[in-house]
């Protein structure tokens, strides 16, 4: 009797054993993410951060869970959708574009957001790229910085420009910023900028405006709600042989006259960085906002020959990549 207690007891405690084991396995970080348009058109971030990702060793859905949310191009959508993600506890909010960013601030000052903005002191998300404050780190792009230098390149790549006009979110803070730079530069380059508003509402009527108004040249700014329609306007400009500069590096690569922006697929390897820090116990506060250094020239000679342009050498010299 005594030994088949005994027996019965030892198969109990193998039974509850590998239980417990099983219990007190720590839980898997769960990673929330909003992209403002359809799924498939952030390239940077499915490329780069998924990349940064399997860098440090996270395989997604084994150690490491991604919650993506799409609003389908409709930024109305995203605030429920960050509401969402926050409903089911993501550990970390990951978030492209002052836009989203700020949404995702507005919603919460506890969970932890790695953002990617032009400029996120400017916009608020921060208080100092040096010592963030609050529950926001993440990268600059420093595209307020050079945000001129589109309306510059491109003046020097087409010589004739006169009438440009420039592609902006105006909800937007830091393409709001750029806008107003372009603006102060352009009369002393020759140049009658005018801004087309790029929200739902108004997208059909500023491409009626490209196409009836005259312009000569055409300058895209680097606000995320942009990305989708890059194909659009490449083949646009180019029925309209329409000089133009775009904001995100596979421009000049797709056909597009040139590109000049930061290397987005790098800044994306290094947000994964952030959140694996926040994972492992980090602050954002104290994570010290990195700004891009790499900020990478494309020219497109192909379409420069079909658009009747010269590029001078000494541009061209200047380039990062030259597509022949």
């Amino acid at each position: 009797m005594k030994r088949r207690n005994l027996v019965a007891l030892l198969g109990a405690a193998v039974t509850v054993m590998p239980l417990a084991a099983h219990a007190q396995q720590p839980a898997v970080p769960r990673v929330g993410y909003v992209w403002g348009g359809v799924r498939g058109t952030d390239l940077y971030y499915q490329t780069g951060f998924r990349r940064g990702l399997a860098d440090l060793g996270y395989v997604v859905g084994r150690n490491l869970l991604l919650e993506e949310r799409y609003a389908d191009g409709e930024p109305e959508r995203v605030p429920a959708l960050i509401a969402e993600l926050l409903t089911l506890n993501v550990d970390v909010l990951v978030t492209p574009g002052t836009p989203i960013s700020q949404a995702a601030q507005r919603a919460t000052s506890t969970v932890p957001i790695v953002c990617m903005s032009g400029d996120p002191v400017r916009a608020g998300l921060v208080a100092s790229l040096a010592r963030p404050g609050g529950n926001i780190t993440g990268l600059s792009q420093l595209s307020g910085e050079y945000g001129v230098k589109w309306v510059e390149l491109l003046k020097e790549a087409a010589p004739k420009v006169h009438r440009v006009a420039v592609l902006w979110n105006p909800d937007n803070p830091t393409t709001a910023n750029q806008v107003e730079l372009m603006q102060k530069a352009a009369p002393g380059l020759g140049i009658e900028l005018t801004a087309l508003s790029i929200r739902r509402a108004d997208i059909d009527n500023s491409f009626a405006a490209l196409g009836e108004r005259g312009f000569d040249g055409l300058v895209v700014t680097d606000d995320p709600s942009l990305i989708p329609l890059v194909p659009r306007l490449i083949e646009f400009t180019a029925e309209r042989r329409l000089p133009a500069i775009y904001p995100f590096r596979d421009s000049a690569q797709r056909g597009g006259l040139m590109s000049y922006s930061a290397n987005l697929f790098k800044l994306w390897q290094r947000a994964a960085s952030y959140v694996d820090r926040i994972l492992k116990g980090a602050r954002p506060a104290e994570l010290p906002v990195q700004q891009t250094t790499d900020v990478i020239l494309n020219i497109n000679l192909k379409t420069a020959k079909a658009l009747g342009l010269d590029i001078p050498m000494t541009l061209s010299a200047r380039a990062d990549e030259v597509i022949e």
